[in-house]
């Protein structure tokens, strides 16, 4: 499969009619494993503590293939800033992570893309908490509006109402909004809609690409997604955790390690996944199979690094300026290929 780089300069939705788009996610994972948040609140503190590690990450993602640049706002809004005690900071918060955004997404031709993400405090039917989960969305929008962002990213909402809701609050904006759910174990939305129904009400509703990230990996969400794409006309994306998620544990939240019994609580998530990682060959053979479907706007999410990304961009067809690094096995001192390898090497590397 090839596919050529979003034309230079355009916006989001002429680039998908161009071809594929892909956004690097993962901030969360990737900024708590360096060591600059916390996990469990997973707050993006860093984004004001250590915007320098921010923007190295941006760097990469950007290197590594991503034509977005997704503002670092999850979990930047009033109600995570509360129960840590900054929620006086929170304006601060959004701002600067758009301007971090911004400033590599310039040092390439990347889009920068502002980010609301589930509140964890919608309860369908409840009109005084849409009204208070609104109100969250309108001021992070607003705030990324006045900053200035090519597009906006509601992502991670398991409840069709709070994902209309994001959806609403984008659509003042006039810019193009991508709406993602975020699916749990029972493979319906949090009021029981299946992916499908769900994606299809946020597209009569006006949303410009529809699908899925987050919860689940490549394995437990492509299903899903097959069904999503016959059932809306318009784009469609993925975003999956870099993990492997099966049949029996289809999130990640559930994932297992009979293999350590070292894991607080005996529970992977979040910070004992390291051995159900999926490595760069599982994220190609899955950027290959969202594409046969008809998926064009994709990336990764939690668990994801800069390999990870640019196996997506390689997977289409691309070389991205990291490519420049991709393995060269030929020349491994005991594996590799071409003849300065001596001959003992070679014949060593069966013991291997």
């Amino acid at each position: 499969m090839t596919s050529t780089s979003p034309p230079s300069g355009s916006g989001l939705l002429e680039r998908l009619a161009a071809g594929p788009v892909i956004c690097a996610e993962g901030y969360l994972f990737e900024l708590e494993r360096a060591g600059y948040l916390t996990a469990g609140p997973y707050v993006p503190e860093v984004v004001l503590e250590h915007p320098d590690a921010v923007i190295r990450l941006h760097r990469d993602f950007l290197r590594a293939g991503s034509d977005v640049m997704l503002a670092f706002t999850y979990y930047a809004h009033r109600e995570k800033l509360r129960l840590i005690g900054r929620e006086g900071e929170i304006e601060s918060m959004n701002r600067v992570a758009v301007r971090l955004a911004r400033t590599v997404a310039q040092e390439g031709d990347a889009l920068v893309a502002g980010n609301v993400c589930n509140s964890n405090i919608f309860v369908d039917g409840d009109a005084e908490s849409a009204r208070t989960v609104r109100a969250m969305f309108d001021e992070q929008v607003a705030w990324a509006i006045d900053e200035g962002v090519d597009f906006f990213v509601a992502e991670t909402i398991a409840y069709l109402g709070e994902a209309l809701l994001a959806l609403e609050a984008i659509q003042e904006t006039g810019l193009p909004a991508v709406v993602n759910l975020a699916i749990f174990r029972d493979g319906h939305t949090r009021e029981g809609l299946t992916p499908a129904e769900a994606c299809k009400r946020l597209e009569d509703a006006g949303a410009d690409v529809v699908g899925l990230n987050c919860l689940r990996g490549p394995a437990t969400m492509l299903p899903l997604l097959e069904a999503i794409r016959a059932a809306v006309s318009c784009h469609v994306s993925a975003l999956p955790v870099a993990y492997r998620t099966t049949e029996n544990e289809p999130i990640f939240l559930s994932l297992s390690d009979p293999d350590c019994a070292c894991l607080p609580e005996g529970r992977a998530f979040p910070t004992g996944l390291d051995n159900l990682a999926c490595n760069r060959y599982d994220i190609a053979e899955f950027t290959r199979d969202a594409r046969t479907i008809g998926v064009n706007y994709l990336g990764v999410c939690c668990g994801a690094a800069p390999h990870h990304v640019r196996s997506m961009a390689e997977a289409l067809g691309r070389q991205p300026p990291a490519s420049k690094y991709s393995p060269d096995m030929s020349r491994h001192a005991y594996l590799g290929t071409i003849p300065e390898i001596p001959a003992a090497n070679k014949e060593f590397a069966k013991n291997l």
